[in-house]
């Protein structure tokens, strides 16, 4: 279950590296604002935060793989994408 969230931390630095694999920030957010999403920890990427793996579906039927921390920022819980990409067929069958 995702925590409630205030938002999104988007930046130069992450709008930038999400944006490359042709997902929009638009789609991004509404992995998580829609319907099913489905959350794994991520603790191989990351000693220093608490990364997850986020799965959902955009509008289109997609899914989409999106790595993620939370932030605090300015006394407001935030989701901060740090990466994110369609999902191949082969990952989609063995959900």
């Amino acid at each position: 279950m995702i925590e409630a969230v205030a938002g999104f931390d988007w930046d130069d630095g992450n709008r930038e590296k999400c944006c490359k694999h042709g997902v929009t920030r638009e789609e991004i957010e509404s992995v998580f604002k829609g319907g099913t999403l489905r959350l794994y920890p991520d603790p191989a990427h990351s000693v220093s935060e608490t990364r997850y793996l986020g799965i959902g579906r955009i509008d289109t039927g997609r899914r989409v793989l999106v790595a993620f921390t939370y932030r605090e920022i300015e006394k407001q819980r935030l989701i901060r994408p740090i990466s994110d990409r369609y999902m191949h067929a082969k990952e989609i069958k063995h959900l």
